[in-house]
């Protein structure tokens, strides 16, 4: 797709297909914006121009490009401790010495760093950027770039990923999601802020919506005594672990709802069914009994008698 299909951001896209035209590739990239702007996607996306063999970087039809977004390039090296929020210095001082070993086929090496970086693993970074050998490109994404120390900033070249215009953002998730009605597109463009992985997130929590969930939410929304026995009785059977993370869906249903019913919009037909149908109070209630249920089947009462305990008190 190169820089082409990525969605919006015109003018840095611009910039970039200028620069990587020309032969200008950065030591040194900032990518920032908030969670769903599409940091990761725009990183791989330059990681393939810096290694790309074709024309039009990246023209995504050579064996770097394919290997790019295939099974991994040998070139590229992404910086990550999936153990921890931020990356451990010594694995941020593990990829600075591995950047002096030179690039196995490309005539660059690329590191993307996708996590935050603490004081001290901007310290040892830092000690790289001021004098990168020739062939080193440094990707940083980061939620906010106010974080990073000013050092490390007047290194970079700064990439600010700005939100889609709505009609832009519309068209794309109509795609992605065409079982969505257009109240639920709405909400998730206006929950969103503009960003289209926070606006598909959220739209897959419909789209990902197990049948008993539904069944459970109607149910409680109709006041179906009934309906709600036939969603609960079958769990009582189910291993402990699997009825807590359905319980657990249910939380969530339920705290939609009460959102929406505080003037947040709702992405899913059934939160709003029951913000229509059920009482704040009645909400907060049911949201209460259900984490009871969820610490006591942790707690290793049996998930038969939660069951039971269950039908009585969400009628």
């Amino acid at each position: 797709m190169g820089f082409e299909g990525f969605l919006g951001n015109e003018q840095l896209k611009e910039n970039l297909r200028k620069g990587v035209g020309r032969g200008h590739i950065s030591h040194f990239y900032l990518i920032s914006g908030p969670e769903g702007a599409g940091k990761k996607t725009l990183a791989r996306l330059l990681a393939a121009a810096a290694l790309c063999r074709g024309e039009n970087k990246p023209g995504m039809v050579c064996p770097a490009c394919r290997k790019m977004f295939g099974g991994g390039h040998p070139d590229c090296i992404t910086v990550e401790d999936p153990d921890h929020k931020a990356v451990a210095v010594d694995i941020v001082r593990g990829a600075r010495a591995d950047m002096y070993i030179r690039p196995n086929e490309s005539d660059r090496k690329v590191y993307i760093f996708p996590q935050e970086l603490r004081t001290e693993g901007q310290n040892a970074l830092l000690k790289i950027l001021e004098e990168p050998p020739e062939y080193g490109v440094f990707i940083l994404l980061t939620d906010n770039p106010e974080a990073l120390l000013p050092t490390v900033r007047s290194r970079c070249t700064h990439l600010r990923l700005l939100p889609l215009p709505e009609a832009a953002l519309r068209k794309k998730l109509s795609e992605e999601f065409p079982q969505a009605d257009s109240e639920s597109l709405t909400a998730a463009i206006a929950r969103s802020g503009g960003y289209l992985g926070q606006a598909m997130a959220l739209l897959s929590e419909d789209a990902t919506a197990d049948p008993r969930t539904e069944a459970f939410g109607k149910a409680f929304a109709s006041r179906d005594s009934f309906g709600l026995l036939q969603a609960v009785a079958p769990m009582e059977k189910w291993k402990r672990d699997a009825a807590i993370d359905q319980w657990q869906n249910w939380v969530s249903l339920l705290q939609a709802a009460l959102a929406c019913q505080s003037g947040q919009s709702a992405t899913t037909p059934l939160a709003r069914q029951v913000s229509t149908a059920r009482s704040s109070g009645e909400l907060m209630e049911a949201i209460d009994t259900l984490r009871k249920v969820i610490a006591y089947a942790q707690g290793n009462i049996s998930v038969a008698t939660i069951c039971g305990h269950l039908i009585w008190a969400l009628h």
